[in-house]
């Protein structure tokens, strides 16, 4: 009989959510190149550093989402995770474009969730570029082929909606396109939403909350925040106020690891700095789990 995996496979024994992310790859190599490293940037930097990020923060974390281009295979072969860590992979592919990284994106074909799972992969994740001037059915049909992907290998399905600026017009409020993002896709059958913080997590607390409980009205599935253009200080308060709106935890990596890139004793610094952060991380979503 398949397995079939459930939430609680990639959620802390509290029920709620606190995983790493390792899986952004232009990105990831430009903020290399922003801390003053020696160009060009190597493939193998990346994938050292991504393959010990997972290693030494996994054992505090529920969950660790992974690249196929610098990382999976790598972190497979060197048993790189944690025993209380699952393994998510991320089944999309980037389309760099118009002078930035991550221009569009689409299913990877080249990820196989059958094999996903037989090398201990119990999720897989999907980002979708919201644009309000672009068409919504093709998005949503995507969204829906990728749930199929991961569900007939009895995997889970991860969606991750970031909203950008129009093509065509500059008119662009971020908050209201989250919203509009969330109420398109947030219940199409995926298991987990991974949305964006309201107001980049900045500002007055209660203005903050009162966002983050509209996001939560949209989406009827769980979700957890990503820490992508949130200050790495604001993160923590974040993560309590996205809970205290209807979250359950998150799924980040900026916030835990960036401040490591271009740190001397890279692995030193991942230990003294980034996994203590995900281990207070992983306690705050605990008690906010316990408070509900």
């Amino acid at each position: 009989m398949t397995t079939i995996y459930t939430l609680k496979d990639i959620a802390r024994p509290s029920g709620g959510f606190a995983m790493l992310a390792v899986d952004q790859r232009e990105a990831m190599r430009n903020m290399f190149s922003a801390a003053g490293m020696k160009q060009p940037v190597s493939d193998k930097t990346l994938t050292d550093f991504k393959v010990s990020a997972a290693e030494i923060i996994s054992p505090y974390a529920s969950a660790v989402l992974v690249d196929n281009q610098f990382c999976y295979k790598e972190i497979v072969k060197q048993k790189a995770l944690s025993k209380n860590s699952a393994l998510i992979v991320a089944g999309d592919q980037f389309i760099a474009g118009n002078g930035i990284p991550v221009d569009s994106v689409c299913i990877d074909p080249d990820i196989d969730a059958n094999e996903v799972k037989q090398n201990g992969g119990k999720a897989l994740k999907l980002l979708i570029l919201w644009r309000q001037d672009e068409d919504a059915q093709q998005r949503i049909e995507m969204v829906k082929a990728f749930n199929q992907k991961c569900h007939s290998a009895g995997l889970l399905s991860i969606i991750e909606p970031v909203v950008r600026p129009p093509r065509i017009g500059d008119k662009f409020d971020r908050e209201q396109c989250i919203l509009d993002a969330a109420k398109e896709l947030g219940d199409l059958g995926s298991d987990l939403y991974k949305g964006e913080m309201p107001l980049f997590g900045k500002g007055d607390s209660q203005v903050l909350l009162a966002a983050a409980k509209k996001l939560n009205d949209n989406i009827n599935i769980p979700w957890v925040i990503l820490s992508s253009g949130i200050n790495e200080n604001l993160f923590c308060r974040a993560v309590r106020i996205a809970m205290q709106a209807g979250a359950s935890g998150f799924l980040a990596g900026r916030a835990i690891w960036a401040s490591t890139i271009g740190l001397p004793d890279t692995n030193l610094m991942l230990r003294d700095i980034s996994a203590p952060r995900m281990q207070y991380l992983g306690t705050i979503v605990d008690e906010m789990m316990a408070s509900r």
